[in-house]
C-alpha cells in the first residue's frame, strides 16, 4: 500500500455517504474499469443497468473507436459515450430512435487529419515493428491506435513510452491507455468533451457541475479526468502507474478493473438509496 500511501490516494472504503449522495453522473473509463481482460462479465453489464435505475446517469469515456460508440450507445444500459479519447460523444434517444452526434472537429478537418495520421502511422509500425496498428482501426475516424499488449506480445513499458515519444514528437497528442497508444492532431481530450457533454446537460458552468460527477478509471489517460472531477476513483490495478501520475485519483478500490467498477457501482447505489 505505499505506492497509495505516498499519492495520498486514499480507499474507496473511507468515502461517505454525504460525499456519494450528490453524484448525479457517473463517468467511466472502459478497458479494464468496466471490462476484465477484454471481457465485459455479467456484472460489469448489470451494475450499468443498477445505476440507472438508481436515477444515476452513465456516460463511459473511452479511446474505443466510433463504430464501438454507436454500438454502445444504442445497445448499452448507458446515457452516452466519449469516444476516441474526447474526438466525439454519441447518445441514443430511444424515443425519438435517433442517434445524436456530437465531434470536436468537422468531417473535411477529419479527413485532412486521417492522411496525415496514416503517414504517422505507417512510419511509427516500420520504426517499432514489435507493435502493431490496433485491430479496431477501421472503425476509428479521428485518431490512431497502436497495440502495444491487446493482441500482440506484450511490449516493455520503457518501449511504449519510447513509441509515445516519437508520436510526439511527430506533432501528435498521444496518451498511453491500459492496452493502446493513442495519438490525435489537436488538444482535445476525454475532459474537453466531457465538459462540452456536462454544459449540454446542465446548461450551466461547467466547473459548477463537476462535483456532481464521479469519475473511474485505471490508466494514465485518465489523469485529465482525475484532476478534474473532485470525485474521482481508480480501480485497483492503477496501482502499478499511481508513480507516473501527477494528478492522481482521490480514491482506490481494493479490486481490480469490473470488480472495482462494482465497488463504485454499490457504493453509489447505497448512498442514493439511504
Amino acid at each position: 500500500m505505499n505506492v497509495i500511501a505516498n499519492h495520498h490516494v486514499a480507499d474507496f472504503a473511507r468515502a461517505t455517504f454525504p460525499e456519494l449522495a450528490g453524484i448525479d453522473i457517473l463517468m467511466s473509463d472502459l478497458d479494464d474499469t468496466i471490462t476484465s481482460g477484454g471481457r465485459l462479465p455479467a456484472k460489469g453489464y448489470e451494475a450499468l443497468e443498477r445505476l440507472q435505475g438508481a436515477g444515476i446517469r452513465v456516460i463511459i469515456v473511452t479511446g474505443r473507436p466510433a463504430g464501438w460508440c454507436d454500438m454502445i450507445a444504442r445497445m448499452w444500459p448507458v446515457d452516452g459515450v466519449i469516444g476516441e479519447n474526447g474526438a466525439l460523444y454519441y447518445a441514443y434517444d430511444h424515443t425519438a430512435h435517433r442517434m445524436h452526434r456530437l465531434y470536436h472537429k468537422n468531417s473535411a478537418e477529419r479527413a485532412a487529419d486521417r492522411t496525415r495520421l496514416t503517414a504517422i502511422l505507417a512510419e511509427t509500425l516500420d520504426r517499432f515493428p514489435a507493435a502493431a496498428v490496433s485491430a479496431d482501426q477501421e472503425f476509428r475516424i479521428a485518431d490512431i491506435a497502436i497495440d502495444f499488449c491487446e493482441d500482440v506480445a506484450a511490449i516493455a513499458p520503457d518501449q511504449v513510452e519510447h513509441i509515445r515519444q516519437h508520436l510526439l514528437a511527430a506533432g501528435t497528442t498521444a496518451k498511453t491507455s491500459s492496452i493502446h497508444i493513442n495519438a490525435w492532431l489537436g488538444d482535445f481530450s476525454k475532459l474537453t468533451m466531457a465538459d462540452r457533454v456536462l454544459k449540454d446537460l446542465y446548461g450551466s458552468d461547467t466547473g459548477a457541475v463537476r462535483s456532481r460527477v464521479i469519475y473511474v478509471g485505471d490508466s494514465p489517460n485518465d489523469e485529465p479526468m482525475f484532476s478534474a472531477f473532485p470525485l474521482s476513483v481508480g480501480v485497483a490495478n492503477i496501482a502499478p502507474v499511481l508513480n507516473d501520475l501527477r494528478s492522481p485519483p482521490r480514491w482506490i478500490t481494493s479490486q481490480p478493473a469490473t470488480a472495482g467498477f462494482c465497488q463504485v457501482a454499490d457504493a453509489l447505489i447505497a448512498a442514493r438509496n439511504k
